[in-house]
């Protein structure tokens, strides 16, 4: 019997992310061409999609586009068919062009939507202002990526639904539950089932717990028949003080749960069919 693409589990990585370096963890990938390895390496065991940040020469967190070309030309120049998400909040006090120009030339699948500004990790404001929020989803609109719309608590949600309502988002959504970021919303099952009764019927969701959150949530989403991202940008251990010496490792760990409980791994045109999105390039 054939399973329904749309009951398949979508699992996304996040490879790279803004804050790990390597004296936190020597196996994160911060440059294009470790970062394009790693992706085509958790492509080949299972995953569907790539969640892309980048780093700039000193591998800070940036926006820097050269970075981002590098990075998906040296995916997409392989035989890896994974579909590419790229973040629109790869650092602090960006100008509105550097977020947007990544996804609006390089055209990946999907892109980032923080829907609210938040005090990120109780130092410092992650801001995405409302004439920000009202231009990026215009120009996705216009360039055919459908928005990831992260969620780090309930407003955001309510944010999304006001977009929907005037058209700078169109249905249907897809959300990123983002839990257990300091200043956000805690890594529990609870809150993942709250913000999950919020959304519309038609959406789909994805969610992730940040650190020792990162397996619960996992778990919940799978039994709940979400999708889940996985990777260091989020968790740097598989396990408790055991550090993750691949992000493939967190595919493998998905995958054995997944297969436990019945669901299917979608492949990158099962995802595709999933959100509603089509291969780009």
């Amino acid at each position: 019997m054939t399973t329904n693409p749309k009951n398949k589990l979508i699992i996304t990585v996040a490879t790279t992310g803004a804050w790990p370096t390597k004296n936190e963890t020597p196996y994160v990938p911060l440059q294009p061409k470790e970062i394009a390895e790693e992706i085509y390496d958790c492509w080949e065991a299972g995953a569907a999609m790539a969640h892309i940040h980048v780093r700039d020469d000193e591998d800070k967190a940036s926006m820097n586009f050269d970075k981002f070309r590098e990075t998906v030309e040296r995916v997409r120049a392989s035989d890896c068919d994974i579909a590419i998400n790229l973040t629109t909040s790869g650092g602090i006090g960006l100008k509105d062009e550097e977020r947007m120009k990544p996804f609006a030339e390089l055209l990946p699948e999907m892109a980032s939507y923080d829907c609210g500004t938040m005090n990120w990790a109780h130092t410092t404001v992650f801001e995405n202002r409302p004439q920000f929020l009202e231009n990026l989803g215009l120009k996705m609109q216009a360039v055919n990526v459908k928005p990831e719309i992260e969620v780090f608590d309930a407003g955001m949600i309510y944010n999304a639904l006001y977009y929907l309502k005037r058209g700078i988002l169109k249905a249907p959504l897809h959300f990123q539950f983002c839990l257990g970021v300091p200043g956000g919303t805690a890594a529990t099952v609870e809150n993942l089932l709250h913000l999950k009764s919020l959304i519309p019927a038609d959406a789909t969701w994805s969610t992730f717990g940040v650190g020792k959150g990162a397996v619960p949530i996992m778990l919940a989403a799978i039994a709940l028949g979400g999708h889940v991202r996985v990777g260091m940008e989020d968790n740097i251990f598989l396990r408790k003080d055991v550090l993750a010496q691949s992000n493939v490792e967190f595919i493998e760990q998905v995958k054995r749960i997944a297969h436990e409980a019945s669901r299917e791994i979608a492949t990158p045109d099962d995802a595709r069919s999933i959100l509603g999105v089509v291969k780009k390039v």
